[in-house]
């Protein structure tokens, strides 16, 4: 059995503040060993459920974070941004029976992390079908396109809630929960054990009933943080401008979407 591991870092326990996710920050030391220590549970849960072979999509900022060393020899680490659509999935394929979501985050302009944005931060909210749209929804749309389920997810308790809400078979593991700035964390080694169990749960149990059926039509409309942005970005092919700070665009395929928000977002 062969496993996608798509890896965030707003999402992993004790993240609260920006300097925790910049790599040029102090800060960020502790949440790079704590994404790297999540990150390896879901891939010792994997292997206990039945994977003989795994790739980690180190998905956060530069995409060199995970500390390779740390990680089970099982394991596959595809660093840094290539620039395909398919983003913080990318080399995703048929050929993987099951995608694993560990620090991921709620979506732009969620209360339930303060570190919750879509992409790179310039959406102040995306919405496809009406539907916010966050990362997890992003990946989990890609996903489907190759037929690979979203099988676990991890991250705060107001992601996890999302995430039920799509599909109620996908595993969840909520590390913590936010309130304005604050976040309470459950302890991090209780984090990578609920993170490991879970996961050999999911990759062990009926991964066909967490493959999501995707909509025959997408309506996407992206609110910018700046106008400016909007206007130059209402240019790209198909795209149109609904009001000064919104984008919007429609496709029936999925790809088409992803396409648009390389070049957006």
């Amino acid at each position: 059995m062969k496993i996608y591991v798509s890896a965030d870092i707003e999402g992993v326990t004790g993240t609260t503040h920006w300097d925790e996710a910049d790599s040029k920050k102090p800060d960020y030391a502790a949440a790079r060993e704590q994404m790297t220590a999540e990150v390896a549970a879901a891939c010792q849960g994997a292997l206990t459920g039945g994977a003989k072979e795994i790739w980690i999509r180190d998905a956060h900022g530069g995409c060199r974070n995970l500390i390779a060393s740390k990680l089970p020899q099982e394991a596959k680490l595809i660093r840094g941004w290539g620039g395909h659509p398919f983003g913080m999935v990318e080399f995703l394929d048929a050929s993987f029976a099951a995608v694993l979501l560990v620090g991921y985050h709620s979506h732009a302009g969620s209360a339930a992390n303060p570190l919750s944005h879509t992409l790179t931060g310039k959406p102040f909210r995306m919405t496809i079908n009406g539907q916010l749209v966050s990362e997890f929804l992003i990946s989990t749309f890609t996903a489907a396109t190759v037929g690979v389920p979203v099988v676990f997810v991890s991250g705060d308790e107001g992601l996890c809630e999302d995430v039920e809400r799509l599909n109620r078979d996908i595993t969840t593991v909520g590390v913590k929960r936010g309130s304005g700035a604050t976040t309470v964390n459950i302890h991090p080694k209780l984090a990578t054990r609920l993170i490991e169990e879970g996961v050999a749960k999911a990759v062990a149990g009926d991964v066909s009933a967490c493959l999501i059926d995707l909509p025959a039509h997408f309506s996407v409309e992206i609110l910018y943080r700046k106008h400016e942005w909007a206007y130059a970005f209402s240019f790209y092919p198909g795209a149109t401008l609904a009001d000064p700070s919104t984008v919007r665009f429609e496709a029936d395929d999925f790809y088409e979407v992803l396409r648009l928000l390389a070049f957006t977002v």
